[in-house]
């Protein structure tokens, strides 16, 4: 890519938190480990929020990326971010698990800051600049920027499910979003059913024509389609393999009792995670006799996520009180049932325990695509672990030699995890060769070059 074509990012939050000292460090997160070998590439720019409340930054450089900081008022904060965002789309774009609220004042602020998220991306574009726009934060930027800089190619990139047309039809700014939307040349999704809700409600309120894939609005054709999101496959192959790593996977092991089945689960501290029903279900397998504390162990990772929002504290205090019942309950000296671990890992912190796990549970109520579970397909240099998968993440489309549940259903997902921790070697071992050879084939480079090739 030229340097007049080089990408530029827009995202909700710049790739980058503070670190000891006040240093910058990058993120850790999803979609900052899936961009960040493109941006480098291309010599990109991101333009994005650094996470508190105050007035923009100047521009600053960071590991490869030039970076444009917008900034954003405390009341912004709460009205845009944790209310538009994070109480109103969040939880209708996800089945609406939650009941979603609509509050009319949150409104107004989530149209302000996509103005000055797209005044910033008008600003630092060059001339016929590709800009990809990342998901449902900033659903208003492309129409907006398209209507200050038509000369730009402008794709959007939808993280977390695009909902069916009779829950979308509860939003009362519906038709603004999709508006919003269709500024762009390219709207991405992580699944075909994805792509197909938007382009049946565009035609159906926005007043645009043509198929499930393709669509023409205001005369400009408008891609529609599923691009499903991955990870740097080689990146954690390798990192898998060396020798430090395999030393923290063994004192793990050791730690834990080398003998046990260890069953993994790295989630953010999310009610569309399904943590709950996943911790009921092991206490579910534990009160068989086919398994015990003796024979098997859970290790939860669960980052802390919106903890000042009264919800999530609840939940967080519910799950605390389940694991410390099971483990009153289960847990004898030396051999504890759950270990909880209430904090986030970074990408090198987490391979070890992706090495030492036996099974890994992925178990989300609903996912956009969940890379964790990629990532410890990825992970599995030795061709051995077992993947459990909720029927209702993204990845269950592509991984399907996962053993795929239901999370809503105890019982059966008891039973698959009883079924992963006695699965022959040979059977776990060729389902995760197959698993392996799908994630390395379609890995982030292939799908940010899927997605820029129909952009440009």
């Amino acid at each position: 890519m030229s340097k007049a074509r080089r990408l530029l990012i827009v995202s909700n939050r710049l790739p980058v938190v503070r670190g000891s000292g006040g240093r910058w460090q990058t993120s850790a997160g999803g979609l900052v480990t899936a961009l960040l070998p493109i941006v480098r590439q291309s010599r990109g720019q991101w333009v994005g929020w650094l996470g508190g409340p105050g007035k923009r930054v100047r521009s600053f450089t960071h590991d490869g990326m030039a970076l444009r900081p917008v900034g954003l008022s405390q009341a912004e904060i709460q009205t845009y971010y944790h209310g538009y965002c994070n109480r109103t789309l969040w939880p209708l774009f996800h089945d609406a698990i939650r009941t979603p609220d609509f509050d009319s004042s949150w409104w107004a602020p989530y149209v302000e800051v996509n103005q000055r998220f797209a005044r910033a991306a008008a600003r630092t574009a060059s001339k016929g600049q590709i800009v990809w726009v990342h998901d449902y934060h900033l659903m208003l930027v492309p129409a907006l920027l398209r209507a200050v800089r038509p000369d730009l190619r402008i794709g959007f990139f939808l993280h977390i499910p695009f909902p069916p047309e009779e829950l979308f039809m509860w939003i009362p700014q519906r038709r603004e979003l999709l508006v919003g939307l269709l500024g762009s040349d390219v709207v991405g999704f992580q699944t075909y059913r994805d792509a197909q809700n938007f382009s049946r409600l565009s035609r159906r309120l926005a007043g645009a024509e043509g198929t499930d894939r393709e669509l023409e609005f205001e005369g400009r054709r408008v891609a529609c389609k599923d691009f499903p999101i991955s990870i740097d496959f080689d990146w954690f192959d390798e990192r898998a393999r060396s020798p430090e790593v395999k030393a923290a996977a063994r004192e793990i092991r050791r730690r834990v009792g080398g003998d046990r089945k260890i069953f993994l689960s790295v989630d953010r501290l999310d009610y569309t995670k399904g943590i709950d029903a996943r911790i009921r279900a092991f206490e579910h397998m534990l009160r068989q006799t086919s398994a015990s504390v003796d024979t098997c162990v859970l290790m939860q990772i669960a980052a802390p996520s919106r903890e000042d929002v009264r919800e999530y504290a609840r939940m967080r205090a519910q799950i605390d009180g389940m694991v410390g019942s099971i483990n009153g309950e289960f847990s004898v000296p030396g051999r504890v049932a759950v270990h909880y671990f209430r904090r986030g890992f970074s990408r090198e912190d987490i391979v070890p325990y992706y090495v030492a796990a036996d099974v890994m549970l992925v178990t989300p109520l609903r996912d956009g695509m969940n890379l964790v579970a990629k990532e410890y397909v990825a992970a599995r240099s030795e061709t051995d672990g077992v993947l459990v998968l909720s029927e209702f993440a993204g990845a269950a489309a592509e991984l399907r030699q996962a053993l795929l549940v239901n999370p809503r259903d105890i019982e059966r997902m008891s039973d698959a995890f009883r079924t992963a921790m006695t699965m022959r070697r040979p059977d776990a071992r060729f389902r995760m060769a197959v698993l392996r050879s799908k994630v390395r084939r379609h890995d982030v480079h292939d799908w940010a070059s899927e997605f820029l090739k129909e952009l440009a």
